[in-house]
């Protein structure tokens, strides 16, 4: 059975709640020092690619504003090079990218009413 539109977007949106927490309070030497929390980002960030993934391009094309192609190539590379993950990628991410795909996200389930 396939999945539909609004368990994907509440993949994206759980995921950047659960990655906000774990993150809360972190310093970038503590995310570095500690291979549990980057075990769960990671993890995190897979699912919110595949979700994205998932997403048709109609819908991903009502919402120009988020950076879907790079969102889903966060996690190819995640998928593919586990072992040799870049933490300074993910690092910049979780402070450059994931606040504003969080809020673009809310409004996004706002107006879907998911």
């Amino acid at each position: 059975m396939k999945r539909n539109l609004k368990l994907y977007l509440q993949d994206i949106w759980e995921s950047t709640l659960a990655i906000e927490e774990y993150t809360q309070n972190l310093t970038e030497d503590e995310f570095y020092s500690n291979r549990q929390v980057q075990d769960a980002i990671v993890r995190r960030l897979e699912i919110i690619g595949e979700a994205v993934k998932n997403i048709d391009d109609d819908f991903r094309n009502k919402y120009p504003q988020i950076p879907w192609k790079k969102i889903a190539g966060m996690r190819d590379i995640i998928a593919h090079e586990y072992f040799g993950v870049k933490l300074e990628r993910v690092w910049d991410v979780l402070r450059k990218d994931l606040p504003d795909i969080k809020q673009q996200m809310l409004l996004i389930m706002e107006r879907e009413d998911v």
